[in-house]
């Protein structure tokens, strides 16, 4: 049980908790009004509400990265107020090519729960690519 409910625990924690493949417990982290905004041109782009549509945003991502989907902390999250950014390194390969970028992952922590996450890609039309269009 985490005592402290900051912003850079909660996040801390978060990724900690993707990183073990613990992903009840990142789920967990999410606040039931949670918005995710996937940018880009693709299958996921777009806004996935509610801890099921983020649950299904994340299976998505593994089914079509035929399980490759991986994400890493690259170094220490940035808090300004209820905003915690983190910068990452994400990669994935499959049949239909690879990609392996930098990235900024952005929570927004409330009341010790994630309500917003938007995520900023170094190279969106290869990213784009690898997901594959709508």
């Amino acid at each position: 049980m985490m005592t402290e409910q900051t912003p850079a625990a909660v996040a801390a924690a978060y990724f900690d908790a993707l990183g073990r493949g613990d992903v009840p417990a990142a789920m967990g982290m999410f606040s039931p009004q949670v918005i995710w905004h996937q940018p880009g041109a693709n299958r996921f782009s777009g806004d996935h509400t509610g801890v099921d549509g983020v649950e299904a945003l994340l299976g998505g991502m593994m089914e079509v990265s035929e399980g490759s989907f991986q994400l890493a902390v690259t170094g220490p999250a940035m808090v300004n107020g209820e905003f915690v950014a983190v910068p990452v390194r994400f990669s994935g390969t499959r049949a239909a090519g690879s990609m392996d970028m930098a990235g900024i992952d952005l929570l927004t922590v409330r009341e010790g729960k994630i309500v917003g996450v938007r995520l900023f890609s170094e190279d969106g039309p290869a990213e784009d690519t690898f997901w594959g269009h709508a």
